[in-house]
């Protein structure tokens, strides 16, 4: 599996013969290394919610690629009404899984606001059964554990920014609640407002989740994990 991170909450993840993206903010995004039309291959986008930074652009990837989303129904049917072909929507709901390109994917709660539906997370379990949970945008929620109880958990995508998601010491919970193997901080050093670096979260990390490895990638690096 490859994995790219494109700043703040926008990664591509390559399976296979599979590009996926979750949250492809480009324009507008301080931290993206290149603009959403140099993007060679996308095969799947995943959108966490509707906010202009996670969304992002979901809907011109989409007809570029010819690229399925998949979403709460809402905010397919929103980008359905800005211009995205029907067929390429895959709504969905909290509790739901869908496959597409061999990749099961549950849709989970969040806790955090959205204008059409409601937040919403994802796990993934690839082909080769990698298990990947992104969290999205959320706060700290005790149902996290169940997640451990239904999945094994190989990589946790969280935000650690502060203010409008989680913090670096809430990220450290959930990773012990998740039991995940490592964690990948998302939504920080985007912005002033935000957190700008991981050192609180790997102080944090060893406190109270000592199993769960810190995995910072680099910004526009593809990375083999």
């Amino acid at each position: 599996m490859e994995i790219t991170w494109y700043g703040h909450a926008n990664f591509s993840i390559t399976t296979g013969d599979a590009t996926v993206f979750i949250d492809p903010f480009f324009a507008g995004n301080p931290s993206a290394p290149v603009e959403y039309k140099e993007i060679s291959r996308c095969d799947l986008i995943l959108v966490t919610h509707d906010h202009a930074d996670h969304v992002g652009q979901a809907l011109e990837l989409a007809v570029k690629h010819d690229a399925e989303v998949v979403a709460i129904f809402d905010v397919i049917q929103d980008l359905i009404a800005q211009g995205l072909p029907a067929h390429l929507g895959v709504g969905m709901n909290i509790g739901g899984t869908v496959n597409r390109l061999g990749i099961d994917i549950k849709m989970v709660q969040a806790v955090h606001s959205a204008a059409n539906g409601t937040a919403a997370g994802f796990i993934l379990t690839l082909p080769d059964g990698i298990c990947i949970y992104n969290s999205g945008d959320t706060g700290l929620f005790k149902d996290m554990e169940l997640f451990a109880e239904f999945h094994d958990i190989d990589f946790a995508i969280l935000p650690v920014g502060g203010r409008f998601t989680m913090d670096a010491k809430q990220a450290a919970y959930a990773c012990s609640m998740l039991k995940c193997k490592k964690v990948i901080p998302q939504h920080w050093g985007t912005w002033p407002i935000l957190a700008q670096n991981t050192e609180t979260l790997a102080e944090q990390l060893a406190l109270l989740a000592p199993e769960t490895e810190l995995l910072e990638l680099p910004i526009g690096e593809p990375v083999t994990i």
